[in-house]
């Protein structure tokens, strides 16, 4: 039995990792080209489970877990091969797409930090986005660009600003569990008890600035992976509206969600966006 038959296996096991944690990004993923698909999963399978390592592996070594999944990570993608499904199928895309050290080692620094800092300085915050979500957009942009220096460096900006926008939407969309559960606040400055409609309202505007430059991209992407990502951001912004609706306090209460009826109109209206080509 030849090896395509485990490759299938591994990238159907990334997939599954995504439908299962993520409906709302999963859902702008099914709207990409099947030429793209698979090897978005396989990014987003692996960026789950380290997440998963060091945000609900309680009672156990996470540290150790960690640096074992990342050497494994390093590995599998200069063997070709590996015993993790999840693995194996984030390698195929690496190697691939050109998806480099350059992008995976900011996004395990970002992991090892969340594993030691509850706070963040300015500095330390935008190094965090930069890793833990930046990056992913970019590795994504590998994918999307296949090839084309040019395409990829003119698009970087803006792919950078879309993984940002994504990451501060769920910091302050998750900001009761990830204080509650995990001790945390990502925003520098801000405590919990601090956090009140001033604060909020600014941190949207800084926001809506990042969703502003990534809109300018997402008009220049190929046509294969324009409605895919066009639907991802609309519904990003759509969460952010509500949390901009929102009190404060709401927000410190409850997280803050999109209905699925919500969901489905919105992709309506981006499929019939895209396909007049009115971004």
């Amino acid at each position: 039995m030849s090896m395509q038959l485990y490759d299938r296996t591994a990238l159907a096991s990334s997939r599954r990792i995504t439908l299962n944690y993520s409906t709302s990004f999963s859902l702008g993923i099914r709207m990409l080209s099947s030429d793209y698909r698979w090897a978005v999963y396989a990014i987003y399978g692996f960026v789950r489970v380290a997440d998963e390592i060091v945000d609900t592996f309680h009672g156990h070594d996470k540290a150790r877990l960690l640096a074992e999944f990342k050497e494994q990570t390093y590995r599998a993608i200069e063997e070709g091969i590996s015993t993790n499904p999840v693995l194996h199928s984030f390698q195929i895309a690496c190697r691939t797409y050109n998806i480099g050290r350059e992008l995976i080692e900011p996004f395990f620094n970002s992991m090892e930090e969340d594993l030691e800092s509850t706070t963040h300085s300015n500095q330390s915050y935008s190094e965090y986005i930069y890793g833990s979500a930046e990056v992913v957009g970019l590795m994504c942009l590998r994918v999307f660009c296949y090839g084309n220096e040019e395409r990829y460096q003119h698009l970087l900006p803006a792919a950078r600003a879309l993984g940002s926008a994504f990451q501060k939407v769920n910091f302050i969309r998750d900001l009761k569990s990830d204080y509650a559960d995990r001790g945390r606040v990502y925003f520098p400055g801000i405590s919990f008890q601090g956090f009140n409609d001033q604060t909020k309202l600014s941190i949207i505007s800084d926001i809506r600035k990042d969703f502003d430059l990534a809109y300018q991209g997402i008009k220049q992407l190929p046509m294969g992976c324009r409605f895919g990502v066009y639907t991802a951001y609309r519904y990003y912004l759509k969460l952010l509206e509500k949390i901009e609706r929102a009190t404060a306090q709401h927000i410190m209460e409850e997280r803050i969600r999109v209905p699925d009826s919500q969901k489905m109109t919105l992709l309506l209206k981006c499929y019939l966006r895209v396909k007049v080509n009115v971004l």
